[in-house]
């Protein structure tokens, strides 16, 4: 008999995508409202942005830079065989950290993003020795 797999997503999957689509949601924030936003040099546009438009800029850096290391994070927690339920709890509050922490990185709060950017390093690590045993 043929048995069909069927893969399960579990929540801390879900956020990896979602994680993913957070640096777009800053590059929109960054572009959100402009005048005179050039399609054709959108990198260049970025980097003579100042204030708001710059911190969104900044954040979306950042936001590529965390994500491989959630991503390993999560996928080895999930190999190690990690409880699944504090690994989509720990998913979900990193996400939920970034989110805080690209508000207040545009919002120009410089300490307020330093502790919730070092919230998220930590719950990161904390999702990479999960399944440690």
């Amino acid at each position: 008999m043929n048995t069909l797999h069927i893969a399960h997503f579990t929540v801390a999957y879900w956020c990896v995508l979602v994680a993913a689509l957070l640096p777009i949601v800053c590059a929109g924030l960054a572009k959100y409202g402009a005048d005179r936003f050039d399609n054709r040099d959108p990198r260049g546009w970025l980097a003579r942005q100042t204030d708001w438009r710059a911190r969104a800029n900044a954040a979306q850096a950042n936001s590529f830079e965390g994500l491989p290391f959630f991503i390993g994070a999560v996928v080895i927690a999930h190999q190690l065989g990690a409880a699944q339920t504090p690994l989509d709890l720990l998913a979900l509050l990193y996400v939920l950290l970034r989110m805080f922490y690209i508000t207040v990185y545009v919002a120009g709060l410089s300490t307020a993003r330093s502790a919730v950017w070092t919230a998220g390093l930590l719950v990161n690590i904390g999702i990479l020795f999960l399944g440690y045993r």
